[in-house]
C-alpha cells in the first residue's frame, strides 16, 4: 500500500469518526437523570442565576464560577430540586457536554459555556 493511499484511508476514517460523533451527539436528550439523595454540582451564582448549570463532576458553571456540591431533594419531569436552592433547576438543558461516549460529567446548562470536563458544550438538538 502506498503512502498516499494510507493517508487517504486515514483521512476518510477521521471524517467518518467525526460524522459519527456529530450524529450521536445530536441524539442526546440534554436531560439530567438523577434521583433524590444523589449528590450533584450546581452553579454557585445564587437563586437569581438563570444558567441552571448542573453536573455530576466538579467544575465551573457557564457563568464562570465554581460549582458547589449539593444533594438532590426532589425530581419531577421538568425540575431538579437541591438543598442549595429553594427553586427548582431546569432538568432539560439547552446545552450539554459534548465529550462523547464514556464521558461521565453529564453537564447541562441553559447557557453556552464549558462542561465540567473543560470542553465546550454543544446546543442540544430538540426534535
Amino acid at each position: 500500500m502506498t503512502g498516499k493511499r494510507m493517508l487517504l484511508i486515514g483521512v476518510m476514517a477521521a471524517v467518518a469518526l467525526f460524522a459519527f460523533h456529530a450524529v450521536s451527539f445530536a441524539d442526546t436528550t440534554g436531560k439530567m437523570n438523577v434521583k433524590p439523595g444523589d449528590m450533584i454540582y450546581v452553579c454557585a451564582c445564587g437563586e437569581m442565576c438563570d444558567c441552571d448549570t448542573m453536573s455530576m463532576k466538579p467544575g465551573q458553571c457557564s457563568c464562570g464560577k465554581d460549582m458547589i456540591k449539593t444533594k438532590v431533594t426532589k425530581v419531577d419531569d421538568n425540575f431538579i430540586y437541591v438543598e442549595a436552592y429553594k427553586r427548582g433547576l431546569k432538568r432539560m438543558g439547552k446545552y450539554a457536554c459534548a465529550c462523547g461516549a464514556g464521558c461521565d460529567c453529564n453537564t447541562i446548562s441553559q447557557k453556552p459555556g464549558n462542561c465540567s470536563c473543560g470542553k465546550p458544550m454543544k446546543e442540544v438538538k430538540m426534535n
